[in-house]
């Protein structure tokens, strides 16, 4: 990583400050000292040195950072014996075979997505370094998760080509994707900057389907799924890994919930009346579009799980994203169908139920198990 003694100045390393931070560089008036005071920081349309990490603003932002690197994992940690056992005999149904090939298929692409957007978008319109900081960790992150269903496929010996084409051959995930494209395409396109009120909207629009839509809806009927499998002793080792990408995901949804409303407070004159109503009809699409996968993806019950379990377990996911980011609940009275989803769901949670499994997690090295 690297790292910026206080004292170095914009105006002594322009070429590289123009690289990371265009706008800044454009618009920031070279100090005397060129040292960053917390009230010069902001999250977006910042005109502070974005290279200078300290004096910390967002505190939140670099403990989520701290907190993800103790975390650490690597596919390959996990044992995929059994679950290639069990792919190779004929104890799996016809039904729980769509689901998972299906689930892998839309991942496989997802996670890329996600890691692009980061990369490519958020990363260049995002102005402050502690959050950009997490954001690096987040891309990393999106990477290990595409690894590790490549990881699953490869171990089950799937045919790759029709996994990773389904993004394209198979409407449901088609459907998402091309959903979220648009937003995507907004933050990646290199012609885009922010700085009027129509820009700082579009920003706070895509990060808003980004965090509360792809991460934290879209991706949850797929969790539910594999680890329902996992319940039942089935795909252990696909369960398992799931339930690392869980917590990864919920440590990005938290994220980008906390960076939302950091982006809304420091810019008010963006939260309309309009604005939050297009937000509720955007959310309203996602859990129309999830649920057509839940559909495609579980034709018939199975796992004890149904389709129509799943309009109201996506009924009350979104409620709980517009609640996070202060916008009016869409589905009045919807209730969590999965209990048992809840303590994964839940950072605070989820930590302690992999603190009861796992006794130490060490950066670069391998996973020690009670």
């Amino acid at each position: 990583m690297l790292t910026f003694d206080d004292e170095i100045s914009t105006t002594t390393i322009p070429a590289l400050d123009a690289l990371l931070n265009p706008k800044a560089a454009e618009a920031a008036p070279a100090s005397s000292s060129g040292r960053i005071r917390v009230e010069d920081k902001r999250i977006i349309n910042c005109k502070a040195d974005v290279n200078q990490l300290v004096p910390f603003k967002y505190k939140w932002a670099w403990e989520k950072y701290l907190a993800a690197c103790a975390n650490h994992w690597m596919p390959q940690e996990v044992n995929m014996t059994a679950d290639i056992a069990l792919w190779k005999s004929d104890k799996l149904s016809d039904d729980e075979r769509r689901l998972i090939k299906r689930n892998l298929g839309f991942f496989t692409t997802a996670d890329s997505l996600a890691a692009n957007n980061i990369v490519l978008g958020s990363y260049r319109h995002i102005t402050n370094p502690e959050c950009r900081q997490f954001l690096l960790r987040q891309a990393f992150e999106e990477a290990i998760h595409t690894h590790a269903y490549q990881y699953i496929v490869e171990s089950l010996g799937l045919d790759e080509g029709e996994i990773f084409n389904m993004y394209h051959e198979v409407p449901s995930i088609r459907n998402k994707d091309e959903f979220l494209l648009p937003f995507i395409d907004v933050l990646t396109n290199p012609e885009f900057k922010t700085g009027t009120p129509e820009t700082d909207q579009a920003l706070l629009r895509s990060l808003i389907v980004f965090a509360c839509i792809m991460e934290g809806l879209f991706f949850y009927v797929g969790f539910v799924q594999i680890l329902a499998l996992g319940r039942q002793n089935k795909m252990t080792g696909a369960a398992e890994q799931y339930q690392y990408i869980l917590r990864d995901e919920s440590m990005h949804l938290n994220f980008g919930v906390d960076l939302i409303n950091q982006i809304k407070m420091e810019n008010p004159h963006l939260w309309t009346a309009e604005f939050r109503e297009e937000v509720r009809g955007l959310m309203q699409k996602g859990v129309e579009l999830e649920y057509a996968y839940a559909e495609d993806t579980m034709p018939r019950g199975i796992l004890g799980l149904n389709a129509t379990m799943f309009k109201e377990y996506l009924r009350f996911i979104a409620n709980r994203r517009c609640q996070q980011i202060g916008v009016d609940i869409l589905y009045q009275g919807a209730s969590n169908p999965f209990p048992w989803m809840s303590e994964m769901i839940d950072l605070k949670k989820e930590k302690n139920f992999f603190e009861t499994r796992v006794t130490e997690y060490q950066t670069g090295g391998s996973l020690s198990w009670d």
